[in-house]
C-alpha cells in the first residue's frame, strides 16, 4: 500500500513516524510552507517536514491546493506530485489547508483523517483545547473517511481516552498524538485486507472547536474558579491565562480551584504567600501557583512574589 501523507505539527509527525516504522511505503509528504519562528524569526521547517527529510521522503509545500485559488501554480505542482506518487490512500493529520474535491478523489481509497476528538463532538481546529476547557472527562481519536465537509465524514475507527484532572493541552496532545499514530497504523493494516467500516456520524451532539484566539487568554473573574482552572489548563502552552494589575500584565500557567465561599469582588486578591495567590472568583477561589511577568520567566508563586507584590485587596482585571 502506498500511503501519501499531509500534515504539519508534532501531532502529525508522530503519525508519520509510526507509518514509516510500520513498513508502509510513503511516496510523498505534503506540509505547510516553512514559517518564521523563534527569537530570530528564521524560517523553520514543520515537524512533519523534518520527519520526512530524516526518512528521505519527497516533500511538497504548496500555499494552497485550490486550482482556481490565489496560488494556482502551487496547486498544479502539488497535483502533479500527487499524481506521480500514485497513492492508494492519503492520510491527513492537522495539515492546515482545505482539501478540494480533486484531492479527495485522487487516491484509490480516498483520504483518512486523524482527528483528536470523539466525533461529532469537537469538529474543527482546536478539539484538544476545547475538550479540556469544557470539562469533558473523556476524549479520543477518530479515524475518519474525509468528505467535503468540516470533519463530517464517516467514522472508520474510534478509541476513547480519559482526560486526567491535571491534563493540560500539552500533556493531552502528547497522549492523543501517540494514540492517533497507533490507530492510523491499525486502520491502514485493516484497509490492506478489506474495506474499513464506514459509520455515519450521529446528527446529535455536534460541537465545534473554534480556533484559539490570543484574546481569549484574559480571565473573567466573574466566572467560577473551576471553569477558570480548566481554561488555564486548556490554554497551556498557548496562549496561557492572563490578568492585568494596574499597568502590569501577568501570565498565569498553573492554578488550583478551591471551593471556598467569600464576599470579595471577583478578581480580588485574598492571600499571597508561598502556597500561591488566592483570587476571588464568581464562585470559589482560584489559587495561582505559577505566574509570569511580561518579559520574565515562569515562576512558582513563592519565587514570583519575591520580585512582584500582589497585596491583599488588590484586584486583578481584564483590559478595558
Amino acid at each position: 500500500m502506498r500511503v501519501a501523507f499531509a500534515g504539519t505539527p508534532e501531532f502529525a509527525s508522530a503519525a508519520l513516524q509510526r507509518i514509516v516504522e510500520a513498513g508502509f511505503a510513503v511516496p510523498l509528504v505534503l506540509t505547510q510552507p516553512d514559517r518564521p519562528a523563534g527569537r530570530g524569526m528564521q524560517l523553520q521547517a514543520s515537524a512533519v517536514k523534518q520527519c520526512a527529510l530524516v526518512h528521505g521522503i519527497p516533500v511538497a509545500q504548496p500555499c494552497s491546493l485550490r486550482l482556481d485559488g490565489k496560488y494556482p501554480e502551487d496547486a498544479q505542482a502539488a497535483q502533479a506530485a500527487l499524481q506521480a506518487a500514485r497513492p492508494d490512500v492519503l492520510v491527513v493529520a492537522a495539515y492546515g489547508l482545505l482539501l478540494p474535491q480533486w484531492v479527495l478523489d485522487l487516491p484509490r481509497l480516498g483520504c483518512l483523517n486523524i482527528h483528536a476528538s470523539l466525533l461529532p463532538r469537537w469538529r474543527g481546529a482546536a478539539p484538544i483545547h476545547r475538550a479540556i476547557e469544557a470539562g469533558d472527562t473523556h476524549t479520543g481519536v477518530t479515524i475518519m473517511q474525509m468528505d467535503a465537509g468540516l470533519d463530517t465524514g464517516a467514522m472508520c475507527l474510534v478509541q476513547s481516552l480519559a482526560i486526567a484532572p491535571d491534563d493540560t493541552t500539552a500533556s493531552l496532545h502528547d497522549k492523543l498524538a501517540a494514540l492517533g499514530a497507533d490507530l492510523i497504523v491499525q486502520a491502514l493494516t485493516q484497509a490492506r485486507a478489506a474495506p474499513l467500516p464506514q459509520t455515519p456520524q450521529p446528527a446529535e451532539g455536534v460541537t465545534y472547536a473554534h480556533k484559539i484566539a490570543k484574546e481569549e487568554a484574559w480571565l473573567d473573574w466573574t466566572h467560577g474558579a473551576a471553569a477558570l482552572e480548566r481554561k488555564i489548563r486548556a490554554f497551556t502552552p498557548f496562549p496561557g491565562g492572563a490578568a492585568q494589575l494596574g499597568s502590569d500584565t501577568l501570565k498565569i500557567w498553573q492554578a488550583q480551584a478551591e471551593d471556598q465561599s467569600h464576599d470579595a469582588l471577583p478578581g480580588e486578591v485574598l492571600a499571597a504567600d508561598a502556597q500561591g495567590v488566592a483570587v476571588a472568583c464568581g464562585s470559589g477561589v482560584l489559587r495561582l501557583t505559577q505566574l509570569q511577568r511580561a518579559g520574565g520567566k515562569r515562576l512558582a508563586a513563592a519565587d514570583f512574589l519575591r520580585g512582584f507584590a500582589l497585596p491583599v485587596g488588590s484586584v486583578l482585571h481584564r483590559p478595558q
